[in-house]
């Protein structure tokens, strides 16, 4: 324990700790520059340190970076990062209301309280969790993305038609590339960029930032929409008492959805968005800026960072891409993931599981200081800011792979997103199922090779029945919902 302390409490630690979350804040404000990029980037400079010091450089970069992403989401209605893409759906309306201050308040507390929450699971309850998550195989991994996909209903807003048409429309989109089980090449038109599928960033950025550029700009001569002073950034009361019972449930959530292996926190986000919504006394006030709405998704997503270091440090299995990542980095420090790890290295990995919490006081105590600038961002001129965000958008698609395939692709995402804006359509829904589709399709043909074409291995398994179960139940629902209110307005309207 005193080596643990002593690791922790060297300025040089604490300073790496900062150094890495001030540098992942930054890198998940920026349309296009991931969480993961920013700890692949960085990872070689952290050869040269110790091994605690080296890995919580990388934790830090990846907490700030998860956060960060909800920075932009809120202030110009464009994630940061995907995790952040279910954010933007409440966090704007508040910057449109000129409350901007309060929205990052919110999102700051909630992703403070998401990965402490993970942090203290990490430590109490790593090898349990992980040996449960251990037992997805296929048939729960497609259970898990068909539940994932059957919140499209619920986040389709008012009109659910055109939000089940923009799921469609990304679940087509998810096809294109080659076949994660044949390697059969489809939808490519011989093109050999779209062999290994549509870059997922570049279309993100592109939905949300660049249409919005386009819908800016058809006002740019308006003036913006003024943020609240921020003198104080920390929410109120009522908001405290509001969002607490959502950190709590969306941490959790985001913990254990982190700990299966390819779930990430884009999936655990949307996944915790809707389990508000349904929770809520007032459902239909999601989608117009409450706290809920942006406390779930960013306690959520910021909890899924504890949960994925759960089954890379105790059975060598990244929880998703970042953690892949770290599993190089872990390797090259010479520490060998698995059981073994924390008999021969047990103070490397509890200064480790300390250094995760600090890492999360650290953003929230950034996050907080850095409030009053980031609101900052909603007061530059449009006729300043629109080319801004179009340069980022530009540099950023194009960073991800150094190819330029992936900016038109950003900008023809761009013109889809402000013609379906335009025309009422959501564009969650086909983030949504881009992220999902293949990870449904893939599981789903993996788990009937391994049956034999039985369909029954669905509902033979547990955890599979169940998400399958509550899938159904949760894209039926939002439906049932709408005909019994309309059924009600009816009887209102005959009395």
């Amino acid at each position: 324990m005193m080596t643990v302390i002593s690791n922790l409490l060297d300025p040089a630690t604490l300073l790496a700790i900062l150094g890495g979350v001030a540098m992942g804040i930054s890198f998940g404000a920026m349309p296009g520059l991931t969480s993961t990029m920013g700890v692949a980037l960085l990872m070689p400079i952290t050869f040269s340190m110790s091994p605690h010091v080296g890995m919580l450089v990388l934790v830090g970069i990846f907490c700030g970076a998860i956060y960060g992403g909800s920075i932009t989401a809120i202030l110009i209605n464009t994630p940061g990062t995907p995790s952040a893409a279910a954010t933007v759906i409440d966090g704007y309306q508040f910057t449109l209301r000129g409350e901007a201050g309060r929205a990052l308040g919110i999102s700051t507390f909630a992703s403070f309280g998401g990965g402490i929450i993970s942090g203290i699971v990490l430590i109490l309850v790593a090898p349990q969790l992980a040996q449960i998550a251990l037992k997805f195989n296929a048939p729960e991994s497609f259970a898990l993305a068909f539940f994932g996909l059957s919140i499209i209903a619920s986040i389709s807003g008012k009109d659910l038609i055109k939000g089940v048409m923009s799921g469609i429309l990304g679940l087509l989109l998810s096809l294109i590339g080659m076949d994660n089980v044949t390697a059969y090449t489809r939808f490519t038109f011989g093109s050999t960029y779209l062999m290994g599928g549509l870059s997922f960033i570049p279309v993100l950025v592109g939905l949300f930032a660049l249409s919005q550029c386009f819908l800016t700009a058809e006002e740019i001569f308006l003036e913006r929409a003024k943020a609240k002073s921020t003198k104080n950034p920390l929410p109120s009361k009522k908001d405290f008492k509001t969002i607490m019972p959502t950190i709590i449930r969306a941490g959790l959530t985001g913990t254990f959805i982190g700990c299966i292996p390819g779930a990430g926190g884009d999936i655990s986000a949307f996944v915790s968005y809707d389990m508000e919504r349904r929770c809520s006394k007032h459902p239909e006030l999601f989608g117009t800026g409450i706290p809920e709405g942006v406390a779930a998704p960013e306690a959520s997503n910021n909890g899924t960072t504890g949960g994925a270091l759960i089954p890379l440090l105790t059975l060598g299995i990244p929880g998703d891409a970042n953690t892949a990542v770290m599993l190089g980095a872990l390797m090259m420090h010479n520490l060998t993931p698995g059981p073994q790890l924390f008999l021969t290295k047990a103070d490397t990995i509890n200064t480790l599981f300390a250094g995760f919490m600090v890492a999360n006081c650290f953003m929230l105590l950034l996050g907080l200081l850095g409030q009053p600038l980031f609101v900052k961002i909603v007061s530059i001129p449009k006729r300043i800011l629109v080319p801004t965000i179009i340069v980022l958008c530009t540099v950023g698609s194009f960073a991800i792979n150094n190819n330029y395939y992936d900016v038109v692709i950003m900008v023809i995402a761009g013109v889809v997103g402000y013609f379906m804006t335009k025309g009422g359509y959501p564009l969650s829904p086909i983030v949504l199922a881009l992220i999902l589709g293949p990870m449904a399709e893939g599981n789903f043909r993996r788990s009937l090779v391994m049956s034999q074409g039985d369909y029954s291995i669905f509902f033979q398994r547990p955890f599979s029945a169940a998400f399958i179960v509550i899938g159904v139940i949760s894209l039926i629902w939002p439906f049932v919902r709408q005909y019994m209110e309309k059924k009600k307005m009816m009887k209102q309207k005959e009395q």
